[in-house]
């Protein structure tokens, strides 16, 4: 609870150490259950809040992210430990923020307005002007999506870290084979299909919606390609330097993300995992 409360405000400066905090809440909902997880997450909402009355002045907003940051986490991992696979737990999170989308656009059908009102008061007083806000009226468009997207991939780095004390705790070697087997059914990946033809085929609000949702279902596909390319990689003589070297390319150059988002997709039909391995063993 001090884990997570303290981590929490402190992800206010540097945001990545959220990751730490929803992971802390996760360990305990996946180790001891649903009720023990919720009991941390009330307790450790107090806590947050009581810091930033203390700190902040205020302790309406502590309290709100902290619920924010950890109520979606212990979901998903009351979904992974009673379900026991992990590719149900990333679907769920993707879908929660498919959801989110969705009532947000329910919510304000002009949340590019929005946006474009926030991201103007980002820009440096010396910026070129028409060049800044001719990408700010693209980018309105689709920062939903972007901020979903965001959420999402920080939920699942807390739930994958949680997991993977568990495993270094309780079951060595564990989470790793939980990570290089994930995947989805093809009828998902026809769907995920689907939507991005919608988006490319509509106009209007409904195009805008799916496209945020597309950018919802990369990251789906980014988890499952990066886990197809591991394995793949790992069966190389090479490997040990490969793998380090893969992940590094996907922090240091983001758009490398969108190959292998494309290697996810495919995977749903090409197996490429038992393809490898069927390799290897013979």
């Amino acid at each position: 609870m001090i884990v997570a409360s303290t981590l929490a405000l402190l992800s206010l400066m540097l945001p990545p150490i959220s990751v730490v905090s929803s992971a802390s809440v996760a360990l305990v909902t996946l180790r001891r259950g649903a009720f023990e997880g919720l009991y941390v997450v009330v307790c450790s909402s107090v806590a947050a809040g009581l810091l930033g009355f203390l700190l902040l002045g205020n302790y309406q907003f502590a309290l709100l992210y902290g619920m924010v940051l950890w109520v979606p986490v212990w979901l998903i991992s009351i979904i992974l430990r009673e379900g026991r696979h992990l590719s149900l737990a990333v679907e769920i999170a993707v879908l929660i923020g498919v959801l989110g989308v969705v009532g947000f656009y329910l919510y304000d059908t002009e949340s590019a307005t929005m946006w474009k009102s926030i991201l103007s008061q980002m820009v440096p007083a010396n910026a070129p002007v028409e060049d800044i806000q001719r990408t700010i009226n693209v980018l309105a468009h689709y920062m939903t999506g972007v901020v979903a997207a965001g959420t999402v991939f920080g939920l699942l780095f807390g739930l994958f870290l949680g997991r993977w004390w568990q495993s270094v705790l309780y079951n060595p070697g564990g989470f790793r084979q939980e990570f290089l087997s994930l995947s989805t059914h093809p009828r998902l990946a026809i769907g995920s299909i689907v939507v991005v033809a919608i988006a490319l085929l509509s106009s209007g609000v409904v195009s805008e919606i799916f496209w945020n949702i597309t950018i919802l279902l990369f990251v789906l596909y980014v988890f499952i390609g990066a886990a197809v390319l591991h394995t793949i990689f790992a069966s190389m003589k090479m490997g040990r330097y490969m793998v380090p070297m893969f992940y590094l390319t996907l922090f240091l150059i983001p758009h490398a993300m969108l190959p292998v988002a494309i290697v996810g997709l495919s995977d749903a039909w090409l197996n490429l995992r038992n393809k490898i391995s069927n390799q290897t063993n013979a």
